[in-house]
């Protein structure tokens, strides 16, 4: 059966403010002048997170950030005041203006670097053939919010016209690496830079995928009812780390299954959504936002959270999770640097509450996995002790 275009993760979502603004502020002018303030940490925290610093400014917001391979810059997607739907920039991590890597047109996500540091590869809906059609619509309905006040929950298009690009540093597309009509994104080089692992619905649902880096030799590796996405090859290119929602729909776990499609394992079940998982680039451990919807009444919130796992038998295997974050704002989409030593993610921590990106040097916490380290908990559980 096929899926509706517009797939709502949760009642919640919106907290990921994607309807929030940061004021009338050009990215032209993004990262210019005296940098943000570091955020207040809580105690909790603090453990977890040293040396804290907003990357991004000057956007209505910016979000889903990850590191070149030396680590010195960041790829991301940003919304700018002038135009609906987000576009991809890349800046030094050590500070400066944005450079514009999309088209400038449609909507555009999921970009990511190429192991070897020569290219990088996003996806957009550019060749929309009705473009301008669906931008006038997105802003005859943002104006219209506008007016009414009206903040809508986060959402996200599976557009029909969403395809796979691979370009320059600069941008400059090279090469389209998918062409069947369909929802094609959420992509991610392995390590050794000849797979990427994607998300498409070209059969109905959204399932993962995988395909050789110029787009050749295409495998679907799920084919579970409901949506498959967010894939992530691990470090040692044996596996396939996702999310999804096959068990109640619109409610995000967290699964891992090896490259040839075996050996699917759960590694989260609980009342809640867990989303946006990576992988630590050397030790056995991922990381990912989840909040817990266990209690109707209550509002949920999203943080941070790890998991130790190891490998037992040819399959992964589940370990202690830990919370890393705990703000009453929204944490999300984290990643580790290549040296793993740092931290990167989206957070409407900000005065403005308008999502941007965040980095702090990582601790990681004793591997006993106790309450002591950090608010840890079993397998299996929800997160629980989310602030509602």
């Amino acid at each position: 059966m096929p899926r509706p275009l517009l797939w709502f993760l949760s009642a919640s979502l919106f907290l990921l403010t994607n309807f929030l603004v940061a004021g009338d502020i050009s990215a032209d002018d993004s990262n210019q002048g005296e940098p943000p303030a570091a955020p207040k940490m809580s105690a909790l925290e603090s453990k977890h997170l040293k040396n804290v610093r907003q990357l991004t400014s000057g956007f209505v917001k910016a979000g889903e950030g990850y590191f070149s391979p030396d680590g010195r810059e960041i790829i991301y997607q940003a919304i700018r005041p002038e135009y609906p739907f987000y576009q991809i920039y890349k800046q030094p991590l050590a500070g400066g203006k944005p450079q514009l890597l999309s088209t400038g047109r449609g909507r555009t996500t999921c970009s990511y670097f190429s192991p070897d540091g020569k290219k990088l590869l996003f996806a957009s809906s550019h060749l929309d053939p009705k473009l301008s059609d669906t931008e006038a619509a997105a802003r005859k309905q943002a104006e219209e919010d506008r007016k009414s006040g009206r903040r809508r929950r986060y959402s996200w298009d599976f557009d029909p016209y969403m395809d796979i690009f691979e370009a320059d540093l600069d941008g400059h597309i090279r090469k389209r690496l998918t062409t069947q009509h369909g929802y094609d994104a959420e992509g991610a080089y392995s390590k050794d830079g000849k797979w990427i692992a994607f998300c498409s619905d070209r059969d109905g649902d959204a399932d993962i995928y995988l395909m050789r880096s110029d787009g050749s030799d295409v495998r679907q590796i799920t084919n579970a009812p409901g949506y498959d996405g967010g894939p992530f090859i691990s470090p040692d290119g044996k596996w396939i780390l996702f999310r999804s929602d096959r068990k109640k729909p619109q409610y995000l776990q967290l699964y891992v299954i090896g490259v040839d499609g075996k050996h699917e394992t759960a590694l989260t079940d609980d009342v809640g959504v867990n989303w946006g998982p990576y992988w630590h680039p050397s030790k056995p451990y991922i990381i990912w936002a989840g909040a817990d919807h266990s209690n109707p009444k209550a509002r949920p919130n999203y943080d941070l959270w790890m998991m130790k796992y190891e490998t037992v038998d040819g399959a992964i295997k589940p370990g202690p999770i830990t919370r890393i974050t705990d703000s009453p704002a929204a944490d999300v989409l984290p990643v580790f640097s290549p040296d793993g030593t740092k931290l990167m993610w989206t957070s409407t921590r900000t005065p403005e509450h308008a999502s941007q990106l965040f980095l702090a040097d990582f601790v990681f916490p004793a591997d006993s996995g106790s309450p002591a380290d950090g608010g840890s908990q079993s397998n299996g559980g929800a997160p629980g002790d989310a602030k509602n």
